[in-house]
């Protein structure tokens, strides 16, 4: 990490309240912008472009330059871990990711130990570039993918509806997928370290499919290795800014932060924002919460929701963001017209 200045983001991460809250969107690099889709072209494959520095750099500019948010983030892939341990992946034009399923003990022996930090090498290299074509005013974040939530793509080889495979596993065989989990949480930590290591500012952990988990199995395969990862990371870099996002946890978002000791929590659009008001941006930073379906509506609906969210949230330490990530198909009017609102 640098000792640069504090912007607006991280100072809001720091627990500050400020006049007008820092904004950056999930996915804000991506297929909304033409300029995205025609470095995506040149680049070949999806991983590709998350493995070629130059490419992959001037993506996670883009926004940056047309949009001037508080935030970028890297542009890579939450599966770019399991591929560095040994699991093969590919991106399906259309449907999204696909891996070599690990189901039972003799697929997981087939996996590393150990991340391959040559495959990382070239994510390192691009978070170089980017801190050093940044503002000192704008942060970079890196991230990562939750354990439960790599764990389920992993396991099924794919998205799933229910998270069905992996939840079989976990009752079948509890060891095994708990060794699974203990190999994602210590190369997880890993990653995010070496992220920290070539300059990112702030790094944000994506548990994506939380919210499908009853509760003792949220505390066990969520929270727990979630509080690991954060505590390996803060014995290397003790003030790094970590973000938590179990996305879908709803109310069990306060059992979480009395384990996972995160500086802010991403808020999914469907919370309710008076019981994350004062139940969870009472114990740190929030960040969220507009429902992309609204960004991508447009007009009064729009301007109505940017107002309740500010409502919500504005007083306290707080981050503008959306829900989830940046649907494809938005108007970049729209998302103009989200600064405006936000910064106006």
């Amino acid at each position: 990490m640098t000792t640069r200045e504090q912007g607006l983001f991280l100072r809001a991460l720091s627990g500050e309240s400020l006049s007008r809250p820092p904004i950056w969107m999930m996915r804000q690099a991506g297929r909304y912008l033409p300029e995205y889709r025609e470095v995506r072209a040149r680049a070949g494959g999806f991983l590709d472009l998350c493995y070629t520095p130059d490419l992959a750099a001037e993506v996670t500019m883009q926004p940056i330059r047309r949009f001037g948010f508080d935030a970028a983030i890297l542009f890579s892939d939450i599966l770019v871990l399991p591929h560095a341990l040994g699991q093969k992946l590919w991106f399906v034009e259309g449907e999204g990711p696909r891996l070599e399923p690990v189901a039972d003990a003799a697929r997981f022996g087939e996996i590393r130990a150990e991340i391959d930090q040559d495959k990382l090498a070239p994510v390192y290299e691009t978070v170089r570039r980017v801190r050093a074509a940044l503002s000192d005013e704008t942060a970079l974040i890196g991230f990562c993918g939750a354990p439960w939530t790599v764990a389920t793509y992993m396991v099924a080889g794919r998205g799933t509806p229910d998270k069905g495979p992996a939840k079989a596993l976990f009752r079948d065989d509890p060891a095994l997928f708990g060794a699974m989990i203990d190999r994602l949480v210590e190369n997880s930590a890993t990653y995010l370290i070496g992220q920290l290591d070539a300059g990112v500012d702030a790094v944000q952990i994506f548990d994506s499919w939380a919210g499908s988990l009853e509760k003792a199995d949220f505390l066990r395969w969520c929270v727990r290795p979630m509080a690991e990862i954060v505590a390996r990371v803060r014995a290397r870099h003790p003030e790094a800014r970590i973000i938590g996002f179990p996305r879908g946890a709803g109310e069990l978002i306060p059992l979480y932060l009395d384990a996972v000791k995160v500086d802010a929590v991403g808020l999914e659009s469907e919370i309710d924002r008076d019981f994350a008001r004062d139940a969870i941006q009472s114990r740190v930073t929030v960040q969220g919460n507009l429902d992309p379906l609204t960004l991508r509506a447009g007009g009064e609906a729009l301007e109505r929701e940017v107002a309740a969210v500010l409502a919500a949230f504005g007083a306290g330490p707080f981050v503008f963001n959306l829900g989830h990530g940046i649907l494809p198909d938005t108007p970049i009017a729209h998302v103009e017209r989200l600064l405006e609102l936000v910064r106006n």
